[in-house]
């Protein structure tokens, strides 16, 4: 089945630019048949996968759907003639770069981090050919109500979280800088607030939001900048074949950067998908803030007392996980209203309720938590924010 292009005019990342750009249709992420936006497209595709058939044993008619995500990528696998399996990526070159992928996938590497290796690249068609590291992430064996179970993973996390930021070096990826904390915060009020929520803001409302941004950006660009991640998270963990003696193989990192040290760790236990018990929260962060102090990642670069009060370390965390959280309600809206994939809204009400949980435990924060309990027509209840993060 061939389904035509829709074409649609975006707003790049909040800065007062436009261009005009091919949207995907929803079947093209249809995960029980294999579909193609155009028969150019699945042409090339084959084309490409003869030229590596006999290099890596390639059976094409294999090819079928494994995974895609909140992008306008998309995993497929293959079988091999001796029995194996490899990964592509479908990236359409006018939606997706792969070059970002492709680097941060050599400094990974080099930070020793298991990542997967790229056997064969087409930049001019946003083809990438992989091994196949598995079909079990690490979200798919954790359970909210068995925090225990969770404790090794974690820690072996922070553990790989530690091991990227040590290799961090200045201006090799892009900055994390102001311009990108706020047009990331933009979203919440566009898609989120607008778009989604049909709301318009009053001055007041918009003074609140707008103060509040001044403070979650500044307390951003305070931390220790080391290479982020940007989706450091248990979905984006593959499970090893062994774990006795390999580690989680670490993905989706095409869009890392150099900024806060704060944020991949708030994005782990914060997550997208999963929710833990405040102890368990603190019990994890604490035992990265001291190895991170330790390797000296917390030292002169932070004025805040970070290296020797975990207080003011975990505010900080919660601070950039409340950057992170208003993006990603955004985002969430965005994929539903522009991109046809409306399963990532079911998660709103988790980061709704981290916003609301921060917010609660700030004083300066109090005015937004207002502003979020009218846009989300809650009855005011304010006090100290426990349990679930």
């Amino acid at each position: 089945m061939t389904a035509s292009l829709l074409l649609e005019f975006v707003r790049l990342a909040g800065v007062g630019q436009y261009r005009l750009l091919p949207f995907l249709p929803p079947a093209f992420f249809d995960m029980d048949n294999l579909t193609w936006p155009t028969p150019q497209r699945q042409a090339a595709c084959l084309q490409w996968l003869a030229g590596l058939q006999a290099r890596f044993q390639l059976l094409p008619d294999s090819l079928r759907p494994a995974s895609a995500d909140a992008s306008f990528r998309r995993y497929l696998r293959l079988d091999t003639a001796d029995g194996n399996t490899l990964v592509m990526m479908d990236a359409p070159p006018e939606l997706e770069d792969c070059r970002p992928f492709v680097q941060v996938q050599k400094l990974m590497q080099a930070a020793g981090l298991r990542v997967p290796d790229i056997l064969a690249w087409d930049e001019a068609q946003g083809f990438l050919l992989m091994p196949d590291l598995g079909q079990h992430t690490l979200i798919s064996v954790l359970d909210e109500e068995r925090p225990e179970d969770a404790q090794a993973w974690y820690r072996h996390a922070t553990d790989l979280l530690l091991q990227w930021q040590l290799a961090s070096r200045p201006d090799v990826l892009p900055p994390y800088d102001e311009a990108l904390l706020r047009r990331e915060l933009q979203l919440f009020p566009d898609w989120y607030v607008a778009k989604h929520r049909g709301m318009t803001l009053d001055e007041a409302q918009q003074a609140t939001l707008s103060k509040a941004f001044d403070a979650i950006v500044a307390s951003s660009l305070a931390a220790p900048q080391v290479f982020v991640h940007r989706d450091f998270m248990a979905r984006n963990f593959m499970l090893p074949a062994d774990p006795q003696t390999q580690p989680l193989a670490v993905l989706d990192f095409q869009d890392a950067v150099y900024g806060p040290i704060t944020y991949d760790i708030a994005s782990l236990l914060r997550d997208a998908f999963i929710s833990w018990e405040e102890d368990f929260v603190i019990d994890i962060t604490v035992r990265y803030w001291e190895k991170a102090r330790q390797a000296g990642l917390l030292g002169e670069a932070s004025s805040s007392g970070w290296g020797t009060d975990f207080g003011e370390f975990y505010r900080a965390v919660e601070w950039m996980g409340l950057q992170r959280h208003l993006k990603v309600a955004g985002i969430f809206a965005r994929l539903s209203l522009r991109d046809g994939k409306h399963k990532y809204l079911a998660d709103t009400p988790r980061f709704i309720h981290y916003i609301r949980s921060t917010c609660s435990r700030y004083r300066e924060l109090t005015p937004l938590l207002r502003l979020i309990d009218q846009i989300e027509n809650i009855q005011p209840n304010y006090g100290y924010a426990y349990g679930r993060v």
